[in-house]
């Protein structure tokens, strides 16, 4: 726009009118802007259409009329979810002018759970579940078995190909939906089965008495048969914590575990301490993981730090810290401890940047009261329990104390070098965090090539000695003395603790915004990248989170013949590699095969062109798909317990590239 001549009065070069007004008609809003409603056209988007059809079949079940579900893959990636239900009703919307079923499938935020009287609570109170599946979908069907008679209806893109249908009679009772993701929207549309899976494990702890089969048909196991699972949980919460803390050590024999309802709002949850010195509270709203917290988190610290305190005080056993001068802080109470609280809300409030932080401020006050109460029944109860809970607590104190000391150390410059910065880290010249990126690399010989090789505009080398502290084993003073954990938060920029929390991280000052582990591809090397994982799972979550950190993928093979290479990165590569180069296995002749065990042996030149030339390179960035599973995994790979990281690997071993 320019100006005119006349005070306040605009001639606008491009006309901008009612015209310019676009209407969105039905469901066309959701493929015009799909990520609005799922998140993402990615990985993480194409598996939240199957959660969006699932949680339906739940939410029939949490009404209580419905105890199975079954999810099958089907071999072209479409989907199909059954439910034993009561089936979504297909008879005449009088506003609509249609069936109900289609009014359900093609109409945004209509449905069943705004209505009381339909859904006591419900996971997907948005409205936009199954008729977004089914804008997102080139194909959808939808059958219904209700009342003795078989329903049936089909849509492409969104759009019904008919009005339901009645085929005739039936036994059955339930609904089935079939659907195959829109290639033209999503970027990929393979469903992997371990994400579906452990999605479906979580939903059958959550709500025990309820059977959740998943069936891949693109994979059939040594018998013949399709890779399949059954899951079923009559202890719920329970089960789900013995699952959680299979690879800890438990300082008390039963898990605390408690079930109620106030004021219209079912309240169940189980805690456990054990010998780790971390805290994992897992929260659940209506089955929604709430991985911001929010007011439950809050009601259930709240209570835990004034009922755990007030027993510590009555029966004195706080004196020693008295005398040392060393107060106790919320943080003391849960370090070691592993919990999970699941309500459910008939209309909760999300918050936060991912919507799953629960805003009900009613609800603080509910958990905080019923939690205050179960735990100080159980405390009076089990007085053996109680002195090793407090004991654990007095020493999470007396750690914290040195912790804080050894914390200082990190975020004083003069303790490094005169820029505050490690002596080891090569930095590079740009200070625009956002195209910097830190590769933090095995060893000093593979540090030493790629600091040639790399472009030290934009790319930083930080090496680390050997192996670096396993922090699911360490106290938290242990790992802030550790020089190359040090030597990572210092280059970083980021500093750690607030009065509040200890372990909180601060981001602010960030210099770089791709973090990026180097190490070989030999099992050590997978070791130390899973050391280093771990201490930016439990202690740089955000990092995560927020996208910052990637594993770097060095080749596993050379394959040369004359003047032709060819760099691989798998044993299936470096078959089809030698075939290319042999035309067949014809001629071998003076071909040569070199496995790299280490960077080391690649030159400056080779480590850039194949790991580090942003136009060349493979980075697989890191994402959390399952927060609880994760805290699992890591504490049973990690941790101390030998025997389920032994059924680990061997249920695994065939996935993984182990040398010999």
């Amino acid at each position: 726009m320019r100006m005119s001549d006349k005070e306040n009065d605009f001639e606008v070069e491009h006309l901008y009118s009612a015209e310019n007004i676009q209407v969105l008609e039905g469901l066309e809003a959701i493929r015009k802007r799909p990520a609005m409603y799922i998140g993402d056209v990615g990985e993480r988007g194409l598996h939240h259409l199957v959660y969006e059809v699932v949680d339906n079949s739940i939410d029939e079940a949490l009404a209580g009329h419905c105890n199975y579900i079954k999810v099958i893959i089907h071999k072209d990636n479409s989907i199909t979810v059954i439910d034993n239900g009561r089936g979504i009703p297909t008879d005449f919307h009088e506003k609509e002018q249609k069936s109900a079923l289609e009014v359900v499938l093609t109409v945004l935020h209509a449905g069943g759970k705004f209505n009381k009287e339909s859904y006591k609570v419900s996971g997907g109170l948005h409205g936009v579940g199954v008729s977004c599946v089914n804008a997102l979908s080139s194909s959808f069907k939808a059958q219904v078995y209700r009342e003795g008679k078989h329903f049936i209806q089909e849509l492409e893109r969104g759009t019904p190909l008919y009005s339901v249908k009645e085929l005739g009679t039936t036994d059955k009772r339930g609904t089935e939906i079939w659907f195959k993701p829109d290639d033209t929207i999503f970027v990929t549309t393979e469903y992997k089965y371990s994400i579906l899976a452990t999605r479906l494990k979580e939903l059958a702890f959550l709500n025990k008495g309820i059977r959740l089969d998943i069936v891949d048909e693109r994979e059939v196991d040594e018998k013949g048969n399709f890779v399949s699972d059954s899951f079923y949980s009559e202890e719920g919460l329970k089960d789900f914590i013995k699952y959680l803390d299979g690879g800890r050590e438990k300082i008390i024999d039963t898990p605390i575990y408690m079930e109620g309802e106030k004021d219209n709002v079912p309240v169940e949850l189980v805690m456990q301490y054990n010998t780790s010195f971390t805290e994992n509270i897992h929260t659940y709203v209506n089955n929604i993981n709430t991985v911001e917290g929010g007011t439950h988190l809050a009601g259930f610290r709240r209570a835990l730090t004034r009922t755990l305190k007030k027993y510590a005080d009555d029966s004195g056993m706080l004196e020693k810290l008295e005398k040392s001068k060393i107060e106790i802080s919320g943080d003391d109470f849960r370090e070691g401890m592993t919990a999970i609280i699941s309500v459910k809300v008939q209309e909760p409030q999300f918050e936060g940047q991912t919507k799953t932080k629960l805003g009900n401020t009613e609800v603080m006050g509910i958990v905080d009261q019923m939690v205050g109460e179960m735990l100080r029944n159980f405390l009076e109860e089990n007085p053996r329990d109680a002195k090793e809970i407090v004991n654990k607590v007095v020493l999470a104190a007396t750690a914290r104390h040195a912790a804080r000391k050894a914390r200082e150390l990190v975020q004083r410059k003069n303790v490094f070098t005169s820029s505050g910065l490690p002596g080891k880290l090569s930095d590079c010249s740009s200070k625009n965090s956002e195209e910097c990126e830190l590769y933090i690399v095995e060893g000093d010989s593979a540090g030493g090539t790629a600091k040639q090789g790399r472009d030290s505009r934009y790319q930083a080398i930080l090496p680390l000695r050997g192996k670096i502290l396993n922090v699911e084993k360490a106290m938290q003073h242990r790992i802030f003395d550790s020089e190359e954990i040090r030597n990572i938060y210092t280059a970083l920029g980021v500093t750690i603790g607030t009065e509040e929390d200890s372990k909180a991280l601060n981001l602010e000052k960030l210099r770089y915004g791709k973090v990026i582990i180097m190490t070989d591809a030999d099992v050590d090397g997978s070791h130390i990248a899973t050391l280093i994982l771990t201490f930016f799972f439990r202690y740089m979550k955000e990092l995560i989170e927020l996208g910052h950190v990637y594993i770097a993928t060095p080749p596993l093979y050379l394959i040369k013949k004359g003047k032709q290479e060819i760099y691989v990165w798998n044993e299936q590569e470096r078959d089809e590699a030698i075939n290319e180069l042999t035309e067949g296995g014809k001629n071998e002749t003076g071909l040569h095969i070199q496995r790299y065990k280490g960077l080391g042996e690649m030159n400056a030149e080779q480590l850039w062109s194949t790991t580090m030339d942003p136009a060349r390179r493979t980075l697989r960035q890191i994402t959390i798909d399952n927060v609880t599973e994760a805290d699992r995994v890591f504490s049973m790979l990690m941790g101390d317990e030998v025997p389920p990281r032994r059924e680990f690997i061997e249920q695994n071993a065939q996935y993984a590239n182990i040398d010999s």
